[in-house]
């Protein structure tokens, strides 16, 4: 295929070119799309014919291949291997309920420290020992752009703060975030990848139980934990009609929101957002929460 390199980014603004042949897909490589090139205009490249992978499901993290789910098959990985010749292929089976450090597997190569990049932003991370939310790519660029349109300088608590994943995108959008980590694991990726990313300025990093780290009032709170529901009251005295929370769970829990927040003497409009399919007929879900 004749190719130009594109920005992923830029993809919508060269769309209906003159060069670009619209009857091939680009090829995206990282932040880069390589646009298939009509005939009698210049190219950057030759790209060999694609073979289609219709093997098992799988994520790159830097050059890692990580599956979820159950173990694979040998033929499996071999799949996998032959497609994208990764460093390693990595399966995580599980992950621990607080600190959500992950149980893993190496299934071929090895792993270790990558450097994955995403919606323009850099982390560092150990697939083997913190985790990394690859299935909530479209939530992080949606907090991102509630920041943009939202009040400028906007105080933002990030209670669950794992390596970074919207901590960095909110900075990067021009939030101020206090962001909040119990895992001393994750949490020192945390910290190096606020600086990697030149956002210091922006961020004031914790290591230790949330519920014991908010400090003042916050236009904004994201609760990015399967059992933020249990974490919500502790919420309550730092916040104020018009400061909005977000509540990631399994489910629509907006009632059990509800409830606890006119407990609290507030009332609450919600909208609930789907992430991801969690598992059959059930949603990973984050609801909106704008208290008054």
């Amino acid at each position: 295929m004749r190719a130009r390199a594109v920005p992923t980014d830029q993809l919508a603004a060269v769309r209906d070119a003159d060069w670009v042949d619209p009857a091939r897909h680009p090829w995206v490589e990282g932040e880069t799309a390589w646009v298939p090139v009509k005939e009698g205009f210049p190219c950057e490249r030759e790209l060999p014919d694609r073979h289609l992978y219709a093997g098992r499901g799988f994520f790159m993290l830097g050059d890692v291949a990580v599956i979820h789910g159950t173990r694979p098959a040998a033929h499996e990985v071999d799949a996998i291997v032959s497609f994208r010749h990764p460093r390693g292929v990595l399966w995580i089976e599980s992950l621990t309920e607080v600190t959500r450090t992950p149980v893993t597997e190496i299934l071929f190569g090895d792993a270790g420290v990558v450097c994955h990049r995403e919606n323009g932003y850099t982390y560092h991370l150990d697939p083997q020992k913190v985790m990394f939310a690859q299935g909530n790519r479209l939530e992080k660029q949606r907090m991102a752009r509630l920041i943009r349109d939202g009040p400028k300088e906007a105080r933002v608590a990030d209670m669950f703060a794992g390596i970074g994943y919207f901590t960095v995108p909110m900075a990067g959008s021009g939030a101020r975030v206090h962001a909040m980590e119990i895992n001393p694991v994750a949490f020192e990726y945390l910290k190096q990848n606020i600086k990697e990313n030149g956002l210091c300025a922006r961020v004031g990093a914790a290591c230790g139980d949330c519920r014991t780290l908010l400090t003042g009032t916050y236009d904004r709170v994201v609760m990015g934990h399967f059992d933020a529901l249990n974490f919500l009251p502790a919420v309550f005295p730092h916040v104020q009609a018009g400061s909005v929370v977000h509540v990631h769970s399994v489910g629509d829990v907006a009632e059990a929101i509800r409830g606890c927040a006119e407990g609290a003497g507030f009332s609450a409009s919600i909208q609930v957002h789907k992430v991801k399919k969690f598992r059959p007929h059930t949603w990973h879900v984050v609801q909106d929460v704008i208290l008054a």
